[in-house]
């Protein structure tokens, strides 16, 4: 059985999607149309932009979501999914491959997501950091003992791989108590602490521009971040897709039970190869591999 899985933030890189929009005319109208409904050429900063360009949460965030939509359209028949599941960001370029909801819909969700996530990380000065070889429950403990500053687990991405989230200082502190107990922390480059209580805002925001869209069944289970299953259930997906910013990603979680429903072979659509590499973390025999 298939598995599809689509990457999040942090999988852009200068150039991505450059060869479907050059190469495939379907792919160049649905890069325009795009273009279109942003309101400014992203194709401009995705194919000839700056590292820093695309970091821009704003940025970012469509440019995956497009590259994976997109790759996936380009695939064609050969796009046959038994089960598809998205890192973060990835679920929404997961359920608009598997039918949930219109590109055109997918993509104003995704701009809707960014620039409310944007407003949060200007509001408040807060982080992420990933943290290495130090199980779940140790991590869960650290951020727990944190007293007065909000940290939390964001990203269960795969065993000895947890990342947590929160202000600058409640990370700080977190990631002095993860070295003393010889664990590894490495603070990221992003804008903002994703999936924790401070994107509480964006949260209600982004309720808003999911209530008003129509969700379909999809054509296969799309396994959600917030609780790690299958859903096939419009109302369910709806639901899930709304606690997603303010909850933990569970994606060893999300990979195991993709391997306990039969999954065989594991396809990432989009840039990058990090799930991929999670995927061999949770289970190292797994068939992993890119679509491109």
């Amino acid at each position: 059985m298939k598995a599809y899985v689509f990457p999040g933030q942090g999988a852009q890189f200068v150039g991505m999607g450059k060869n479907l929009y050059d190469g495939n005319e379907e792919c160049r109208a649905m890069f325009e149309k795009a273009n279109e409904i942003i309101g400014f050429r992203i194709t401009d900063l995705m194919f000839a932009g700056t590292p820093e360009d695309l970091k821009q949460t704003k940025v970012t965030q469509p440019a995956i979501f497009l590259h994976s939509v997109i790759l996936a359209k380009y695939m064609g028949d050969a796009f046959k999914p038994d089960m598809v599941g998205g890192h973060s960001l990835g679920e929404f370029s997961a359920l608009v491959a598997a039918g949930a909801m219109s590109f055109e819909d997918g993509l104003r969700l995704v701009i809707a997501r960014a620039n409310a996530m944007q407003k949060c990380c200007e509001k408040t000065p807060s982080t992420m950091a990933a943290v290495l070889k130090l199980d779940d429950k140790t991590v869960e403990d650290i951020c727990a003992s944190v007293e007065g500053e909000v940290v939390v687990p964001a990203n269960y991405n795969c065993p000895g791989q947890l990342v947590i989230s929160g202000t600058n200082e409640g990370v700080a502190r977190a990631c002095e108590k993860v070295k003393a107990v010889k664990g590894k922390a490495l603070p990221l480059a992003v804008g903002g602490a994703f999936h924790s209580p401070l994107m509480e805002p964006a949260r209600v925001e982004l309720a808003e521009a999911i209530e008003k869209t129509s969700f379909m069944k999809p054509v296969c289970p799309c396994y959600q971040n917030v609780d790690a299953m299958p859903h096939s259930d419009p109302a369910e997906i709806k639901k899930n897709l709304l606690m997603q910013l303010t909850s933990p990603v569970r994606w060893t979680a999300t990979v195991q039970n993709m391997l306990r429903d039969g999954a065989t072979e594991f396809i990432e659509v989009g840039p990058g190869t990090a799930l991929q590499g999670m995927v061999k973390r949770v289970n190292p025999d797994a068939n992993a591999h890119s679509a491109e």
